[in-house]
């Protein structure tokens, strides 16, 4: 059983890019954690969000995210505040890589779009600092709280050895510088809080899906895995990880 023990005794959480993949299953496992009381799932359609039917559902609270509206995320801030004074856990989630309408990772320079780049940025950057930037005040002011972002491998310059995915490298790489800026930033008002970014590595989703053909099977991880890993990271953390970008084995990923 995942234990979050090291956050507190009751903590509250949320998810950021819930609807699907690895942000459902971190709302599952979060759900059966006997440490975690209330989870606010964010996704732009909560009415859509929908679990296993084992999963207790007393401690769900679905609410609208879209990150690529700041009113929205603003909101979303208000309603969590209405119901606690504090977010012990706040995990960014939600990324774009490819979309139904043509967005594909770039192969090649002259497959550069620019509004495929502005998007990438708009919800691979953009939206895990907005919503930092409307839900910190919810985190504590002195006790441990864990503010993550999923970030990727690809989103590393001193590990590209291969080039292309302009876009989505951009992004990442854009997300992690600011993690670490957040992780200066937050600890002057809420001394316990560590910003990190995660690598979950490659996980079986509908976002991996098309470019899971060479991957070798053991390094191609179910969902359930990965978030297990990634948890028990996040409750492993000390204060050497502050601003730390991490990969799913506790490896420190070069920026």
């Amino acid at each position: 059983m995942i234990r979050l023990d090291t956050l507190g005794s009751e903590i509250h959480v949320l998810v950021q890019g819930a609807s699907r993949g690895l942000g459902h299953e971190f709302v599952r496992q979060l759900l059966h954690c006997p440490d975690v009381g209330r989870v606010w799932a964010g996704c732009r359609q909560p009415d859509t969000l929908a679990l296993p039917a084992d999963t207790p559902t007393g401690r769900l609270h679905p609410l609208r995210v879209d990150v690529t509206d700041e009113d929205c995320v603003a909101a979303a801030a208000a309603e969590v505040a209405r119901g606690t004074d504090t977010l012990s856990l706040i995990i960014n989630v939600a990324g774009v890589l490819h979309t139904a309408e043509g967005m594909q990772p770039e192969r090649r320079l002259a497959e550069v779009e620019p509004a495929h780049m502005l998007l990438s940025y708009q919800v691979n950057a953009l939206g895990p600092l907005l919503v930092a930037k409307h839900f910190a005040a919810l985190l504590p002011r002195r006790e441990r709280a864990v503010f993550a972002s999923l970030s990727a491998r690809v989103g590393s310059i001193g590990d590209n050895r291969l080039g292309g995915w302009y876009a989505y490298r951009a992004a990442k790489a854009a997300q992690n510088m600011l993690t670490r800026n957040l992780s200066v930033e937050l600890p002057r008002k809420h001394r316990g809080v560590l910003c990190i970014a995660l690598h979950p590595g490659t996980v079986d989703t509908d976002l991996s899906a098309p470019f899971q053909g060479n991957v070798p099977a053991a390094r191609l991880f179910s969902r359930e895995r990965a978030v297990r890993q990634l948890l028990e990271i996040i409750n492993g953390l000390g204060p050497d990880d502050q601003g730390r970008f991490i990969a799913w084995d506790g490896q420190t990923i070069p920026w």
